[in-house]
C-alpha cells in the first residue's frame, strides 16, 4: 500500500467537519441545560432535574468526542511530519492510532445520539400518554 503525506491529509476535512458538529451540538446543549436551569429556579419542577442530569451526560460524551477527535486531528499532523521527515514506519503506526481514535470518536458521537433519542421517547410518551383516554390505545 502506498503512503504517501497525502494519505493523513484527506482526513483534514472531515475531522474538521466533524469537530464543527460536535462544537454546534455542545452549544445547542449548554443553551438547553441553561435555559431549563432557570425554569427550575422559577418553578422547582423536580422533573427537571432528571433532564439537566440527561442532559450533563450528554455534555461528558460530547467533551470525550471533541477530545478525541482533536487528538485524531493532531496525530494525523503528527504523522504527516513524520513522513516529510521520511519516517515511514511511525508515521503508519501514528496514522493507524489517529484512526483509532477518530473511531472512538464516532462511536462515543452515535451513543450520545442513543441517549437523546431514548430521552425523546421518555418524552412524547408522556404526551401520548396524556393526549390518549384510558382504556383506548393508538392503531
Amino acid at each position: 500500500m502506498e503512503f504517501s503525506i497525502t494519505t493523513p491529509a484527506i482526513l483534514f476535512p472531515a475531522i474538521s467537519l466533524l469537530l464543527l458538529a460536535y462544537t454546534n451540538r455542545f452549544m445547542a446543549l449548554a443553551s438547553l441545560i441553561r435555559s431549563l436551569k432557570n425554569q427550575y429556579i422559577e418553578s422547582n419542577n423536580p422533573n427537571l432535574i432528571g433532564q439537566i442530569s440527561n442532559l450533563r451526560k450528554r455534555i461528558y460524551l460530547i467533551r470525550n468526542m471533541q477530545a478525541c477527535g482533536i487528538a485524531s486531528f493532531f496525530l494525523c499532523v503528527i504523522s504527516m511530519l513524520l513522513l516529510f521527515n521520511d519516517n515511514h514506519y511511525l508515521a503508519k503506526a501514528t496514522f493507524g492510532f489517529s484512526l483509532v481514535l477518530l473511531l472512538i470518536s464516532l462511536y462515543l458521537s452515535l451513543r450520545e445520539i442513543q441517549i437523546s433519542i431514548e430521552a425523546l421517547k421518555i418524552e412524547l410518551g408522556d404526551l401520548e400518554n396524556a393526549a390518549i383516554p384510558k382504556g383506548k390505545k393508538a392503531g
